[in-house]
């Protein structure tokens, strides 16, 4: 059993009939003597945290194929974004969030453009946090895509889903819509960025790469390279108590993460491994996050680039590419740190008295080497 770190042998939880834990007993002798005891091979950890998620396009399902780059991916997502019927997204979705509880999943930090999804959210046993994306690099529309977001925001209260008004990115939003995004935000909800998923974020800021062509090619103005960088636009546009969480961060360097840790009060780096190798063939700085003390969550990103949403699936490949970090260390960044982000720590993400985390059995580990094997799977058992 995983509690809040390291692992307990042989330990038995007891949950009351709302689901929070009312004990936690360690001592094995007593095994023997406690009624009703049920007995499982594996690890017990806490229902796992999906830092990052894209639930609503869910029915992007194989449709594009892998290795086109970030800005290829960025096109072909605004060309098939509305191709199914409302009705099929919505069936499609409500699949995926089925899926994501049987595999042990209790909470989602998840982007909505659009506000189909909430109905399904409102009857679900996960718990959502819903980022509102706000994006618009045209100055003159900045008013319309705000109202947009606002209005899915309202639409995420009257379903009484948790949400935050968020900006896409450093790179999607002209000045005033930034400034107004950021601003609506009351500074204790966290905001979601997507972040250095890709190089050329950095040289749009000098005017140089694909994005920079793209902007020149649509007639755009860049209003905000005076920033000079990404992490610079963060941490002079936000204020340093928001917390925030920066999604993928592949690219990012550690003079980025100085500036950002030494801003920010609460910051999470949220890692979508097989959404990276998807889309760019790459794999996020997991040495370089550990290395600097960062607070690192998981998230699957979205089946548009990602063969399912499996958490486990994550971790199996960051543990394959990095075998030398603690499967305890792994387990925590979708248990504790994901709980963290989404502002959930006083109900979930550890095993501790009073708490309601759920519980996931993780089989088929090698335990010799202590580590997750191609086999192993994920199920809920609370």
């Amino acid at each position: 059993m995983c509690p809040r770190s390291g692992l307990i042998p042989r330990a038995v939880l007891t949950f009351d009939a709302d689901g929070r834990l009312a004990a936690l007993e360690t001592d094995a002798s007593k095994l023997d003597s406690i009624h009703g005891i049920e007995f499982f091979s594996g690890i017990l950890i806490p229902g796992m945290v999906n830092a990052h998620c894209h639930l609503e396009l869910s029915y992007l399902k194989d449709t594009i194929e892998p290795g086109t780059g970030l800005d290829g991916f960025v096109e072909r997502i605004s060309r098939l974004r509305h191709d199914q019927p409302e009705e099929e997204r919505i069936r499609l979705a409500d699949l995926q969030d089925a899926l994501m509880r049987r595999q042990g999943v209790i909470a989602v930090g998840d982007i909505c453009n659009d506000a189909f999804t909430f109905p399904l959210k409102q009857r679900s046993k996960i718990h959502y946090h819903n980022f509102v994306e706000v994006l618009g690099s045209d100055v003159s529309v900045a008013d319309r895509q705000y109202l947009h977001g606002t209005q899915v925001a309202g639409q995420a209260e009257r379903y009484g889903q948790p949400y935050s008004l968020t900006p896409h990115s450093t790179y999607s939003l002209s000045e005033p819509l930034f400034e107004k995004v950021v601003g609506a935000n009351p500074g204790w909800k966290p905001l979601s960025v997507h972040f250095m998923e890709s190089r050329a974020e950095t040289a749009l800021f000098r005017g140089e790469g694909p994005f920079a062509e793209r902007f020149r090619q649509e007639g755009l103005a860049v209003d905000w390279t005076h920033f000079g960088s990404p992490a610079g636009r963060l941490v002079q546009s936000v204020a340093p108590e928001t917390p925030l969480l920066l999604i993928h961060n592949t690219f990012v360097s550690e003079k980025d993460i100085d500036l950002i840790e030494g801003h920010f009060q609460s910051v999470t780096w949220v890692v979508c491994p097989r959404s990276n190798q998807y889309i760019e063939g790459s794999f996020p700085p997991v040495d370089l996050l550990r290395r600097k003390g960062c607070r690192i969550a998981v998230g699957t990103d979205s089946l548009s680039s990602n063969s399912s949403l499996s958490l486990l699936e994550e971790v199996k490949l960051i543990s394959a590419k990095r075998p030398e970090i603690p499967l305890t260390e792994l387990i925590g960044w979708i248990t504790r740190n994901g709980a963290a982000a989404l502002d959930m720590a006083h109900w979930g993400g550890t095993f501790e008295i009073g708490k309601s985390p759920g519980a996931v059995l993780l089989d088929h580990i090698d335990w010799e080497r202590m580590a997750l094997t191609a086999e192993s799977t994920a199920r809920r058992i609370l």
